[in-house]
């Protein structure tokens, strides 16, 4: 992955209660790792950067959209880290959520946090394997 992180995240409803799910995008698309929760504030943003960092240690920037939680969250974990907030910079983790949407139709919702987690995350690793990048291809 790149050094730089585009994060992102959208609501989704389980058996009628609101569920959030964290994505973390690099610069050239690939989806680094997601996370679902029941919350959007800055526990959960810590606990999802934690998880990222992880796994693939620190980026140089971060690229969110306005949500304070990111902030406050990179303020304690990475304050070292350069942070991007702007809406139109947020594009690539925004688009990414498209297919999730499609198969979460498709799937009829889904059932509860831990089964969407554990699709998703397995979802995205084998969904790029089949999409190919249309930037990276010659014309």
């Amino acid at each position: 992955p790149t050094d730089k992180w585009h994060l992102d995240e959208v609501v989704i409803r389980i058996k009628g209660r609101t569920h959030w799910l964290w994505r973390a995008v690099d610069a050239n698309g690939d989806v680094l790792d997601i996370l679902v929760q029941s919350r959007r504030n800055k526990v959960a943003a810590q606990r999802f950067l934690r998880k990222l960092m992880k796994r693939w240690g620190q980026p140089r920037v971060l690229v969110t959209d306005k949500l304070r939680s990111y902030g406050a969250a990179k303020a304690e974990i990475a304050p070292g880290i350069e942070h991007r907030q702007h809406k139109g910079l947020n594009n690539r983790s925004e688009a990414s959520h498209r297919h999730t949407r499609r198969r979460e139709k498709i799937m009829g919702r889904f059932k509860s946090p831990r089964q969407a987690q554990r699709f998703l995350s397995v979802h995205d690793q084998i969904a790029s394997l089949f999409r190919p990048k249309r930037h990276r291809l010659s014309a």
